[in-house]
């Protein structure tokens, strides 16, 4: 008879959840109305989102972090994760969601699974002839919002900066030390009740940062530092 093949192995990721949140939608800009509309971003008033920003060549913010996220999404998966998107496409017809829900999709509670991490992934458009590089967003402490996740998100923020750097990626030389800000007025973030970052991933106004993130290499390189910050936090 022929040995019994030995079991498979075991998934790193399996039974984890992870949400991503893609920043933005194609079709923002068309629905100035709905996009413009207040919301709670966690005790005070926000615009539901915006339009996001694009490089000097006209790649949107909106695509790069769905074509990121997708990859990162794919890797995570074959480690065993469940992976929940905060938008199902990236769609020149179609606006948000807003930050709110954004920052609520796999709270505990919630429609679906409850999430371990949640990611939001982003880029920046600031248009200084110096400004280059990414810089991870985390919660600072808001009472009443963000107490339950100011510590682990810490931990989570340094973990990505970290993969980053190791990925080759310069921390921004405008916001932040050493790669990470904290903010206490993004309602993605304030309405978060597990781990979460907000992730700038460059600058798209650099013309450095923009040709990276243009390229598909490229963003092969943040979609595996993203799963290694994920697998590093998880201890996977």
């Amino acid at each position: 008879t022929a040995p019994t093949p030995p079991p498979p192995a075991p998934q790193p990721l399996a039974g984890r959840v992870v949400v991503l949140d893609p920043g933005h939608q194609l079709g923002n800009g068309r629905f100035p109305a709905e996009v413009d509309r207040l919301v709670d971003a966690g005790g005070f008033d926000k615009a539901c989102n915006t339009t996001g920003t694009s490089t000097d060549d006209g790649y949107p913010e909106a695509t790069f972090t769905w074509q990121v996220a997708v990859e990162v999404r794919r890797r995570l998966r074959a480690l065993g994760a469940r992976v929940v998107m905060t938008r199902d496409d990236n769609s020149a017809s179609e606006w948000g969601p807003c930050i709110d829900e954004r920052g609520r999709i796999g709270n505990p509670g919630e429609p679906g699974p409850t999430a371990d991490v949640r990611i939001s992934l982003h880029a920046d458009g600031n248009r200084s002839s110096t400004a280059h590089g990414f810089h991870v967003i985390r919660p600072g402490e808001r009472s009443g919002w963000t107490d339950d996740v100011v510590t682990p998100s810490q931990r989570l923020a340094v973990a990505l900066r970290d993969a980053l750097v190791r990925a080759g990626f310069a921390p921004s030389t405008y916001l932040g030390e050493d790669g990470i800000d904290v903010r206490t007025d993004l309602g993605t973030l304030n309405h978060s009740d597990v781990p979460v970052v907000m992730a700038e991933l460059g600058n798209m106004r650099d013309a450095g940062d923009a040709a990276v993130m243009e390229s598909d290499a490229g963003r092969r390189r943040y979609a595996r530092a993203v799963v290694t910050a994920v697998r590093t936090f998880l201890g996977a």
